[in-house]
């Protein structure tokens, strides 16, 4: 227990701060390691006592039972983990940088490319992770390479070749994602603004801002969209507790202030059962469920 003061662990950690749906319990363990020595000791340290290793992001596109996590929760969030440098007509930056000062840091150097992430709250390697995207792009289609640790605490660079992205998906659940390189093209500021405003506006009239919620809950099945399939149910608006999903856009779960994880994790079996007797679909979950 001495070295893990020394590792400034921190214990029974409250998480609900540090999610977008403002939902969750405690980390067992909770630390925010400053640099890739103390992130190798964390992890060492986890690995000797077989306890499971998480990485939290931004809380986005994260559901956290109100039990809490049984395991240690690394935050990446250092001035290591958030750095950004331009290389090029690319961005490197740090699997910890959250996505909005990507797309700032880039139209200050006139390079467009991530404009269509503009509004989504989550960090560069969320991002990476899930292969996040939207309106059509993802963002796999511009990560040249991805710096990654395995839970061994080796380091190894990926090319885009030998990343098998899909759909939401990256294949790098087995590793720790420090940074990522993506490809830009020069444009002019006036160019990157208006996509910016577009986009955003986008995601304003598409979706309901007003409440905390984790993102779209699901995946879209195969030409399909799962929020009207859920719509189509007849469930726009159906409240358990205090979570209900959105009258706007029914692959949303919203927090009206009060909601717990069970409330939630109501909805989502609803949304699934309904869904499955109407289409004859099975819906996949595109949030994270911890604990």
């Amino acid at each position: 227990m001495n070295w893990q003061r020394n590792l400034k662990i921190s214990n029974n950690q409250p998480l609900k701060d540090k999610t977008t749906m403002r939902i969750g319990g405690a980390a067992q363990f909770f630390c925010q390691p400053q640099d890739l020595k103390e992130l190798r000791m964390f992890i060492s340290w986890a690995e000797k006592g077989s306890i499971p290793v998480f990485v939290l992001g931004a809380g986005s596109n994260l559901l956290i039972n109100d039990k809490g996590v049984k395991g240690l929760v690394l935050k990446l969030s250092s001035a290591f983990f958030t750095a950004i440098e331009l290389k090029g007509n690319s961005i490197e930056a740090g699997s910890g940088v959250k996505v909005s000062r990507l797309i700032k840091f880039s139209l200050d150097k006139s390079l467009t490319g991530l404009e269509f992430l503009s509004g989504i709250p989550g960090t560069l390697g969320g991002a990476v992770m899930m292969n996040a995207g939207c309106w059509g792009k993802d963002i796999a289609e511009i990560v040249s390479q991805v710096k990654v640790m395995d839970l061994k605490g080796r380091i190894k660079t990926l090319k885009d070749k030998d990343i098998s992205f899909g759909y939401r998906k990256s294949g790098l659940e087995k590793y720790i994602i420090l940074k990522a390189r993506i490809r830009l093209k020069k444009s002019t500021r006036g160019f990157i603004e208006c996509n910016i405003k577009d986009h955003l506006l986008k995601r304003r009239n598409s979706q309901d801002l007003t409440f905390r919620s984790a993102g779209c809950i699901f995946k879209n099945p195969k030409l399909e969209s799962a929020g009207k399939l859920i719509e189509l149910c007849g469930l726009k608006g159906k409240r358990i507790g205090g979570a209900f999903i959105s009258p706007r856009h029914a692959n949303f779960i919203l927090n009206s202030g009060n909601a717990n994880s069970k409330d939630v994790l109501k909805l989502i079996s609803l949304m699934k059962k309904r869904v499955r007797n109407k289409f004859r679909l099975f819906l996949e979950p595109e949030i994270k469920i911890w604990g």
